[in-house]
């Protein structure tokens, strides 16, 4: 009880269930449309952003978050450049991420300990800027659901009907791209940037095991990255483990339970 009442655990709550709404949602999205490796690079490009944050003495998840828009647009630069291979635009500015955050890290050595709970999730370091930044972009990336709602449901299940019936496909492309890199960017500091595609494409493959509509997804990719954000805060709380990597770990229990719930049942 000492552990739920402190306030540093209650900004941790705050700040878990607001990204337990938007990463699963837009994981969602990334998922059916087969881009859920999008996650990985731009957690990758954030990193970069925070190191050079740190280096420049600038609040690094506003860097991270550059970097991460940034990136964005490379890709969609690049898929245009390579249509039929795609999937180079994100193997190359993962790379480009990479080599660039070791390269600063290198820079800033002395910085590399505080990088560290950027890499693998500093929860319970969440303050008053990162809650209000968390929130705002909560309510982006759900106005923006809510208001698109039938034009995303088009375009992820069927882009060319979407093209052909005059659906601004580079568009929506674009919004949810820039979607995601803003949630992945105020979701590092909160399950690491090495872990953060977890709770984009987890809950979604739990949804495929059980939901049967659209809709079903969206509620239960929300239910299930609820639950085990709560349960992981609470499980790392009083067992002190690392809250990031509980939270993924027991989403990855919930997703073996429903794989084997559905083995026995339909057998």
């Amino acid at each position: 009880m000492d552990i739920v009442t402190s306030e540093f655990f209650q900004r941790a709550l705050i700040g878990g269930v607001l990204i337990g709404i938007t990463a699963p949602l837009m994981g969602l999205f990334l998922v059916l449309r087969r881009l859920a490796m999008i996650g990985d690079t731009l957690a990758h490009v954030s990193i970069a952003g925070v190191a050079l944050g740190f280096l420049i003495g600038v609040y690094p998840v506003g860097v991270g978050l550059i970097f991460a828009l940034a990136a964005t647009f490379a890709i969609e630069k690049l898929r245009k450049a390579y249509k039929t291979y795609a999937e180079l635009s994100i193997a190359i500015i993962m790379s480009g991420g990479v080599a660039l955050a070791s390269l600063l890290f290198t820079l800033g050595k002395g910085f590399n300990v505080s990088v560290s709970g950027y890499l693998f999730g500093s929860i319970y370091t969440l303050d008053q800027i990162d809650i209000i930044l968390i929130a705002v972009v909560t309510v982006v990336v759900l106005a923006a659901v809510w208001v698109h709602a039938k034009e995303l449901f088009l375009l992820t299940f069927d882009e060319d009907a979407a093209a052909v019936s005059g659906l601004p496909t580079r568009y929506f492309n674009f919004m949810i791209s820039v979607l995601t890199a803003l949630v992945i960017s105020v979701s590092i500091k909160i399950v690491g940037a090495l872990l953060v595609s977890a709770l984009l494409t987890i809950p979604a493959a739990c949804s495929l095991v059980i939901a049967r509509s659209f809709r079903q997804s969206v509620i239960t990719v929300v239910i299930i990255a609820e639950f085990a954000v709560i349960g992981g805060l609470l499980i790392a709380g009083v067992w002190n483990l690392a809250p990031g990597g509980t939270i993924v770990l027991l989403l990855i229990a919930i997703l073996l339970l429903l794989l084997s719930a559905r083995r026995k049942f339909s057998a």
